[in-house]
């Protein structure tokens, strides 16, 4: 560690420099692992998969008694895109204007830096607390999210070691370090739909079935991208329909088949199994040769109101004078796989430049994260700050 950085800085410096993008692990797990174990930690690191899928994961944990508190994310991050375009070179982390730039800056090395960097600092003032203190970081959050958080999860709870209560520290706020709390997510459901027809020439339709029109038909109550009202806790149910192709070259020619793939988010007023009788049983009235393949990658969740939310907002607010909107918008993230067994919730970095050229957080926010992290930690012990 350099005399020149803070831990948080060095530490997401030090993260960004290793080029991981999912589903590697390219040395972040090393670091993190000789890092925790510095702090006391026991480190368990498990592999999923094989080949080209397998997935290295960290475990890192500190008691074993109740209660027990985990920080949990990614060290993976998805690629650079064209170097060319980005003003540094995107695994440098270089520091231009108090922020530093490089995929995974805020998605989420800078959080993993936090998490460690105040545990680092916590742990000097209260190294006789009661209870357990973990870190579980994957390396397949920004891929398939097979090999990684789910197994882990698993794994934890076959274990006996499943937390009491998670913090994911997936970049929630978007316009500034306070702004949002992610208390739960919508589900994301995903269908490809094939419809087959009858080949023929367009100057004689009635010997052919086109089944580009019975698609469309199909399609039609998709068109407004809305499903349902939303509820108190949850948007409206949205749909995108991503992709609709012949792959037929001639324009004389009525294609035989056609596909189309679209994904639904929905929330509670919702699920995957409602949503799914509901579209088949149109799909059968719009009647003819079809297959329909559904395909669910979450389910909505949330974690109700109360103790751990407070306790976390309360944090937030104390550090940043900011009282942060409970939310369970955006996509999906690892927060699912905690949330059939345990207290969930997502707070991280400002996250204006994720996935983008240029992803860059400001060091200032790096400080005030690992703050607001201590305060979590010092609330959930109950101990003073």
């Amino acid at each position: 560690m350099t005399d020149a950085l803070p831990a948080e800085h060095d530490l997401a410096r030090q993260l960004i420099q290793c080029p991981s993008v999912t589903p590697a692990e390219a040395g972040t797990l090393d670091l993190l692992s000789e890092y925790m174990t510095g702090l006391g930690f026991d480190i368990t690191r498990l592999a999923f998969g094989e080949g080209k899928d397998r997935v290295d994961n960290l475990f890192a944990r500190r008691g074993d008694s109740a209660p027990h508190f985990c920080f949990a994310g990614h060290s993976d991050v998805v690629p650079t895109g064209s170097v060319d375009a980005w003003q540094t070179a995107p695994f440098a982390a270089a520091i231009v204007d108090d922020h530093m730039i490089g995929r995974g800056a805020v998605d989420m090395k800078g959080a993993i830096a936090c998490f460690a960097a105040a545990l680092s600092g916590w742990l000097e003032q209260h190294a006789d607390f009661s209870g357990s203190i973990s870190m579980l970081i994957t390396c397949d959050e920004e891929g398939p999210a097979i090999h990684g958080t789910k197994p882990m999860v698993a794994w934890l709870n076959d274990t006996g070691q499943m937390p009491d209560a998670v913090l994911v520290g997936e970049p929630t706020n978007p316009d500034q370090l306070g702004d949002v709390i992610k208390h739960g997510r919508r589900g994301s459901l995903t269908c490809q739909l094939t419809v087959h027809g009858e080949q023929g020439h367009v100057a004689y339709p009635h010997l052919a079935d086109n089944p580009i029109h019975r698609l469309l038909k199909m399609l039609a109550p998709l068109e407004s991208g809305v499903l349902d009202k939303g509820n108190d806790t949850f948007d409206p149910s949205t749909v995108a329909i991503t992709s609709i192709d012949t792959g037929n070259p001639a324009n004389n020619v009525i294609p035989a088949t056609t596909h189309a793939t679209f994904n639904i988010r929905f929330g509670t007023v919702q699920s995957a199994e409602k949503l799914e009788q509901m579209l088949r049983a149109h799909f059968d009235s719009v009647g003819g040769n079809y297959q329909a393949e559904f395909r669910l990658s979450a389910e909505p969740f949330v974690t109700p109101k109360g103790h751990f939310t407070d306790l976390v907002s309360n944090a937030v607010h104390m550090m940043t004078g900011r009282t942060p909107a409970l939310s369970t918008s955006g996509g999906t993230s690892d927060a699912r796989f905690f949330a059939p067994y345990t207290d969930v919730v997502e707070f991280g970095l400002v996250g204006k430049t994720m996935h983008k050229i240029d992803e860059a957080v400001a060091l200032s926010d790096l400080t005030k994260l690992t703050r607001i992290y201590q305060q979590i930690l010092s609330a959930y012990f109950d101990v003073s700050a």
